[in-house]
């Protein structure tokens, strides 16, 4: 059996990536001309994929050193230290001339360190009093890193996170560490786009107007129909054109969700590929799905539930408090769609998007969205 082709979680490589060519061009021209990037996108479009198909562009020509963390298990300033003093190990191994220097400068701070019985890997923790030491330590590290001999790109995942962090001023700390740095540029990636654009945005935060901002929205209609096609073509399977419609159209083109249907598609089918074979595949995965789904009906009010399921059967809605989408669907008084509506927006149930100035919204989790869309609630 052939290796399937349509991967759900890591980066494998440029011929198992579509497109975001002109995404990887403009990240890569900003970190070669000393430009910080701010990458934000709602979740699972793909950006945590093409911030390491840049580092396989920009490490193949060993001019820039890359480093990446995520920041999305963090609570504060101690888990931030970590998680970037790790990061920095992984990418200078202790066993070379760098890495050995980079252990002296972690001794210096007194850390704990531990290592895997199996792996022999080393993990970096703190456990400082004040959160001054954590400042300080943070400074050290990507001074450190600023004083290596090549350019340095450093991206973290999920930068949103600090606004959840205890210490009120973390943004001026990080801001304080950073904005001294000669040779080492940032790409900082969210999935939150309320919280992100509170702190690049906001004129009287220390973050405002310190990068340029890249959207990730879905990939073109045409660029994705002729990945699928091709994948499928070098893996020995042929889908037909109303297939690749299906699928397209079924997944919003939001990518971590096609991919997880055309995987979906190459594990059932045979070596030709119909549409009755996507269909299936897609209700496979509704299926699959259906315990987590019916969970989430307690976990909201009758309101918010109503109002979930009449905008997933609706598919795209502009105007959920019009008197037309209220009948429609039996809902509650304008006031309360509207309440119920900020509540699934924070809980991120819903999505709002925009499109020709036009604000709509959308069940955040495709596939809850279609499963709801064929359900007699």
């Amino acid at each position: 059996m052939s290796q399937n082709p349509f991967k759900l979680k890591g980066y494998h490589g440029t011929e198992l990536f579509c497109d975001r060519v002109e995404e990887t061009q403009k990240i890569i021209e900003n970190a070669q001309n000393d430009v910080n990037t701010t990458l934000y996108s709602v979740r699972r479009m793909g950006k945590t994929g093409l911030i390491h198909h840049v580092f396989s562009q920009i490490e193949a020509s060993e001019v820039i050193k890359c480093i990446y963390l995520d920041i999305y298990a963090t609570e504060n300033l101690e888990g931030f230290t970590q998680e970037l003093a790790q990061a920095i190990l992984k990418v200078y191994p202790q066993n070379r001339g760098v890495g050995k220097k980079f252990l002296t400068l972690l001794k210096s701070l007194s850390p704990t360190l531990s290592y895997d019985q199996f792996t022999g890997n080393p993990s970096i923790g703190f456990d400082f009093k004040q959160t001054k030491q954590y400042e300080q330590t943070v400074k050290s590290l990507l001074n450190f890193v600023d004083t290596q001999e090549e350019k340095v790109l450093i991206a973290i995942d999920e930068f949103q996170q600090i606004l959840n962090y205890p210490e009120t001023n973390i943004e001026a700390i990080l801001r304080t560490s950073i904005q001294s740095l000669q040779h080492t540029n940032f790409v900082f990636c969210g999935s939150h786009h309320g919280m992100i654009s509170a702190i690049f945005n906001d004129s009287k935060r220390p973050f405002y107007s310190s990068t340029l901002p890249i959207y990730l929205n879905p990939i073109k209609k045409d660029e994705y129909e002729s990945f699928i096609a091709e994948l499928f073509r070098k893996y020995k399977k042929v889908i037909d054109q109303e297939s690749i419609d299906f699928i397209l159209e079924w997944t919003h083109r939001h990518t971590y969700y096609t991919q997880a249907l055309c995987n979906k598609v190459f594990a059932l089918s045979g070596k030709k590929i119909s549409i009755k074979n996507v269909q299936e595949a897609a209700l496979t995965i509704l299926l699959e799905y259906e315990p987590i789904f019916f969970q989430y009906r307690s976990l909201l009010t009758s309101s918010q539930w109503d109002l979930l399921v009449a905008i997933a059967k609706k598919d795209t809605v502009e105007q959920p408090t019009s008197f037309e989408f209220i009948s429609t669907y039996k809902l509650s008084s304008p006031s309360t769609v509207k309440r119920s509506l900020d509540a699934l927006l924070q809980k991120e149930m819903v999505l709002q998007l925009m499109e020709d100035d036009q604000k709509y919204y959308r069940i955040y989790d495709v596939f809850l969205g279609r499963w709801m869309e064929r359900k007699s609630f």
